[in-house]
């Protein structure tokens, strides 16, 4: 059985700016399709794209983008406790923003592999499966 997959903030903005990389998004979201399977995100991780757009485009772009992000296959999970948890044990051992900690935390949770471009990310590389973009 294929493991879950994860996607980071880094991931999702990648391909909504077409960044190189963005190739990769376009054939897991083809794959997560094919295999009713949808890619997970941490809702946090959700929260930095929306901020992100919110700041350099305004806030109808943002709206735009937050129906776009929901017509991907992408579940969206809710934080709570166990995931706030493993999200605080990884900052307080790690060298990475609070937010990735939660990408990190649900990838390690779901016994799934990360996907990012995020060399912040360098840092959990024995931890879980990390995908490069």
């Amino acid at each position: 059985m294929a493991a879950a997959k994860v996607l980071d903030s880094w991931a999702l903005l990648c391909y909504l700016e077409q960044e190189p990389g963005y190739e990769k998004i376009i054939e897991l979201f083809e794959k997560a399709v094919e295999s009713s399977k949808p890619l997970l995100m941490c809702v946090v991780n959700w929260g930095e794209v929306y901020y992100q757009v919110l700041r350099r485009f305004g806030d109808q772009k943002a709206q735009e983008i937050e129906q776009l992000i929901q017509t991907f296959p992408i579940t969206l999970v809710e934080v709570n406790k166990e995931l706030t948890r493993e999200a605080a044990r990884i900052k307080a051992t790690k060298r990475m923003a609070y937010a990735d900690c939660f990408a990190v935390a649900l990838a390690r949770l779901k016994k799934a592999e990360l996907y990012t471009g995020d060399p912040e990310f360098k840092a959990v590389e024995k931890d879980i499966k990390v995908v490069w973009l």
